[in-house]
């Protein structure tokens, strides 16, 4: 069952957010970083943009930022936000797991939280709930755990 997102109030955020989101099913995709980046900047963050042209191609700029964030300036997350529409073969389920793969290791490499919300997903209508409702913007969400990691990993300290 889709739970719905709750608009959660939490206490500011001036850190810098980068959101890497897909081109390929834009309109869903769209939706899912409009919502993003509404959330961040209501929390008061700088957030930082980058479209790339698929799923697949997601996480070797959210490797390149992390990379950078952990050499030059720091980033308090990254989102990244894309739909795959499963099809008559495997190949959405084969982008879906790499790309999954892909993210946690970068994460886990670089000790920046790497927000995943690439979405593999059956038909347009889960797209349309997941991604252009504002009941369960997926995005919204997104951004909302961005915020709560930073949160936790300034709370850890930087090492």
């Amino acid at each position: 069952m889709l739970t719905r997102v709750k608009n959660k109030k939490g206490a500011a955020h001036h850190g810098t957010f980068a959101i890497v989101a897909s081109r390929y099913n834009a309109r869903y995709v769209d939706g899912m970083t409009r919502a993003a980046r509404k959330t961040l900047s209501g929390a008061g963050a700088q957030v930082q943009i980058v479209r790339v042209p698929g799923a697949y191609e997601i996480p070797v700029v959210a490797a390149k930022l992390a990379r950078l964030s952990s050499d030059d300036h720091e980033l308090s997350a990254i989102i990244c936000l894309g739909v795959i529409l499963r099809g008559e073969t495997v190949h959405a389920a084969h982008i879906g797991e790499a790309v999954s793969q892909a993210l946690m290791q970068i994460q886990l490499e670089y000790g920046v939280p790497v927000i995943h919300e690439v979405l593999l997903l059956e038909n347009q209508a889960q797209a349309q709930k997941r991604c252009l409702d504002p009941r369960h913007n997926r995005g919204t969400e997104a951004a909302q755990t961005a915020l709560e990691m930073a949160r936790v990993m300034e709370g850890l300290g930087r090492s």
